[in-house]
């Protein structure tokens, strides 16, 4: 094995890591400027694809927002309320469309990159920056982790790779400015979802370790920057606090976000974590296995590139920590890894740039030299090949209902068009489902906060008190139409439990009592139908269906 002498540093980010910032941009910034624009093509080309229910969900409530009407008055979800505003502000600058909040997510997947770039580059090197943000473009741009869709946790991974940005300024200067604003940034991150908390403990514990006091007369000025960045990183939580309160709406909040998410995230046993951990990364891998096995490769390093060693605690850090935000819950959801990816581009960096250094001071041969980034041009390009059809070919909607079947999300267009269309602004309607984009696209309020009816289905002990709520808030505010999403994907719900019971015999009653049919959606391949009318009560498929009801009279 060869000694840490036999192995030279990398020589740029040597260079680098005593140059003032602007020295990172480079001939390697305009590779990666071409590397964000064929992604951005590619989001742009697929930018019509339909809403999912999680983005209905952001959509509705930002919404909501932009009509002065707060988060949890009238939309109900443990989620904390940055991704919210994210989305308000999405809207306001984007407009109210599934396109526009897709475009929204181009310019923010191209920051995150670039910030990403920023990151790299200052540790490793410029070209070390170009890999980790050409990595990310491709690992985050991709059907395995959603990655077209715009969920919370690209909001969480924003405002996490500006909080890395500044700990490094933070460890630069030891100012308690850059503290400041190292921890804001980390508690937006929090805010936007909380598993991002466990990205601000990264931080936290980097900077404590990095800027540990070497004397007696040390001590204060680090104790003094450690608060200011803990009181930095609460500060957003605690406005947020503040103003639904001041809104009164804070004890819903306070239920969803921490009370009932408590219990959520406490029922999946070990073992069936343990299940969805495999089966939904290995969905993820089988897409872009050799950028993971590169990554795997990077873990290595730091047993033999002295460069790697001196920036273990962030790397191994970052990447400990990371994972760590993917768990609670164990549900290991797909896109649930976004916040992982970050660690992971840098590994790959860190891989390929080691490689390199490393044959520079064996071999003399040129072509050695440039083996391993050969080797990460194959791996990336194979990426893309195996996402061909997806990337190039396919309609936004056909790649919806290629990637999201048997779930509603393009019949939802549909069906929010027509109620629209047959409803006066001033309407509520009611979804029985969990399709909240169906709220956001007909631009009509629930009858209900609860957007979801997982909630109401679970095995859970709030859940009586759940359905009477809704119940409740549904023979009041009189919907003039109600959806019934019969699609088990939409319920999550076990056939027959005491949940399933009561609920359905309940909505039966409720809709026969009141409505009449104006339409059913059939779900079947290649294209689902619509029926209006009287035609919609002639046809009927249990399990594949969506059924319309106007309010009789």
């Amino acid at each position: 094995m060869a000694t840490e002498e036999e192995i030279a540093p990398d020589p740029s980010a040597e260079k680098d890591a005593g140059q003032p910032w602007r020295h990172l941009f480079r001939w390697h910034f305009a590779v990666l400027l071409a590397v964000i624009v064929f992604f951005g093509a590619i989001r742009w080309r697929l930018a019509d694809m339909p809403l999912e229910r999680d983005e209905g969900e952001y959509a509705y409530a930002g919404q909501l927002i932009l009509q002065g009407i707060p988060p949890y008055k009238l939309a109900y979800n443990m989620k904390l309320p940055g991704t919210y505003a994210a989305y308000a502000t999405v809207l306001a600058v984007f407009g109210q469309t599934g396109r526009g909040i897709h475009l929204a997510l181009l310019f923010v997947n191209a920051v995150s990159v670039i910030l990403l770039y920023v990151v790299a580059a200052r540790l490793f090197g410029p070209l070390a920056g170009t890999i980790a943000g050409a990595s990310y473009a491709s690992l985050s741009t991709h059907q395995g982790v959603f990655g077209f869709a715009a969920h919370a946790t690209h909001f969480v991974v924003l405002a996490a790779l500006i909080g890395l940005i500044l700990l490094l300024w933070a460890e630069e200067t030891r100012s308690a400015a850059s503290f400041f604003w190292c921890g804001l940034a980390f508690g937006i991150a929090f805010l936007m979802k909380q598993p991002g908390i466990l990205l601000g403990a990264f931080a936290f514990f980097y900077l404590a370790v990095q800027c540990w006091p070497k004397n007696k007369r040390e001590w204060a000025p680090w104790a003094r920057n450690m608060g200011v960045f803990l009181l930095a990183g609460a500060l957003p939580f605690a406005l947020t606090c503040a103003l639904l309160y001041r809104a009164g709406v804070f004890q819903n909040f306070w239920f969803w976000t921490f009370t009932y998410a408590r219990q959520y995230a406490s029922t999946v046993p070990w073992h069936a974590g343990w299940g969805e951990l495999t089966t939904n990364f290995s969905n993820i891998l089988r897409l872009t296995p050799w950028l993971w096995a590169l990554a795997l490769v990077g873990v290595s390093t730091v047993f033999w590139n002295p460069a790697v060693r001196r920036h273990a605690v962030f790397v191994f850090g970052l990447l400990v920590f990371s994972f760590a935000a993917v768990c609670p819950g164990l549900y290991f959801r797909q896109h649930y890894f976004i916040p992982l990816l970050p660690a992971i581009a840098i590994l790959i960096a860190v891989a390929v740039t080691s490689a390199i250094h490393l044959l520079t001071t064996k071999f003399t041969s040129r072509w050695l030299h440039v083996l391993p980034l050969i080797v990460f041009a194959a791996a990336w390009g194979l990426a893309i090949h195996r996402n061909a059809q997806f990337y190039f070919k396919l309609t936004p909607i056909q790649a919806a209902d290629l990637f999201y079947s048997p779930n509603p999300f393009t019949e939802a267009v549909r069906v929010a068009e027509y109620l629209r269309e047959h409803t006066a602004p001033a309407d509520t309607i009611m979804v029985f489902g969990s399709e909240p984009e169906i709220y956001f696209d007909a631009h009509r309020h629930s009858a209900s906060g609860y957007i979801y009816t997982y909630s109401l289905m679970e095995d859970q002990p709030y859940w009586p008190a759940m359905q009477k709520q809704m119940m409740q808030e549904v023979e009041a505010n009189r919907p003039a139409y109600v959806v019934f999403v019969n699609i088990s994907f939409s319920w999550l719900s076990r056939h027959g439990s005491p949940q399933v019971v009561a609920f359905r015999t309940w909505m039966n009653q409720y809709i026969s009592n009141g409505f009449e049919e104006a339409g059913m959606v059939e779900l079947v391949n290649p294209e689902s139908r619509y029926y209006w009318g009287d035609e919609a009560r002639e046809h009927h498929r249990p399990g594949l269906e969506i059924l319309i009801f106007k309010r009789k009279g």
